[in-house]
């Protein structure tokens, strides 16, 4: 997802535009099982009015496509090239694509039953404008799913990366400075209640490179990514030495694993104004 109001500009990727939209497949399908198990408990049903927000190139779309073939759903990005990747995946007139920002999508009032937002409050400098806006198309009743990351709680990679902790803390400043927060998922359930939802729920999904693959996690330690913020003096050369280190592992080292954790956050519409809040 890109607006002028976001961190995340898919263009501006050190690794290439190309190289970057294989790194969202990578990163979108590694979790999308437990994902959607996640919601359907959560009440995502075929057959509902379903709004994906920030879709980016369309690997979720494309599975929420397959998984609800009687649903409506509306797949929405600011980002132009992004959505033209997504359109060429959908072989189905059951998907509406729409360029537009989150902050302000154009979109019919109390319209949709579903909404999913994944990893993008993490980049957006106004998450409650955002979460506000996607509270007024919800349907009275309809609930909002937001799958988001918390560096604090990161993960595992090993063999260890010798300051990982030094590191991390390093990108999650820079992202702060840049007005997004790696460290949402903590604040998600405070996020939805000061936005009018109700119904509340918190939980985390942990991925092992041992169970769903190590190409996610390979890109996600993808040197060129980080090269910027080592270029920029965010990153020393040892630390930028330190990720390079963690990439070869994963690439050849058998004994070499990771580990990262989601935060999923759900929130309902009230259907009143009696509603527990």
């Amino acid at each position: 997802m890109n607006t002028s109001n976001s961190t995340y500009n898919a263009s501006k990727a050190n690794i290439g535009i190309e190289a970057e939209i294989n790194r969202l497949k990578a990163q979108a399908l590694m979790g999308w099982e437990k994902e959607y198990q996640y919601l359907k408990w959560y009440g995502l049903e075929d057959g509902m009015k379903v709004l994906e927000v920030g879709c980016g190139p369309g690997f979720v779309t494309e599975q929420l496509i397959k998984n609800l073939p009687k649903s409506k759903i509306t797949a929405l990005d600011f980002d132009k090239k992004l959505l033209t990747n997504a359109k060429q995946l959908s072989t189905t007139s059951n998907v509406n694509f729409i360029q537009s920002s989150v902050y302000d999508m154009g979109l019919p009032d109390n319209e949709y039953d579903f909404a999913i937002a994944r990893l993008i409050f993490l980049h957006l400098y106004e998450p409650v404008k955002a979460a506000e806006e996607i509270f007024r198309v919800l349907k009275p009743g309809g609930k909002l799913v937001i799958i988001d990351i918390d560096d604090g709680i990161f993960g595992v990679v090993q063999p260890n990366i010798e300051n990982l902790h030094s590191i991390i803390n390093k990108l999650i400043r820079m992202q702060g400075d840049a007005g997004g927060n790696r460290e949402i998922g903590r604040s998600l359930p405070r996020l939805l209640k000061e936005t009018g939802y109700c119904n509340i729920s918190l939980d985390a999904i942990s991925l092992h490179s041992d169970l769903v693959g190590l190409e996610g996690f390979v890109e996600q330690f993808n040197p060129k990514r980080f090269e910027p913020f080592f270029r920029s003096g965010i990153l020393s050369e040892s630390d930028f030495q330190h990720i390079e280190k963690a990439y070869e592992n994963l690439l050849i080292n058998p004994d070499s694993y990771a580990m990262m954790i989601f935060h999923l956050a759900c929130g309902t519409k009230p259907l009143n104004g009696s509603d527990d809040k």
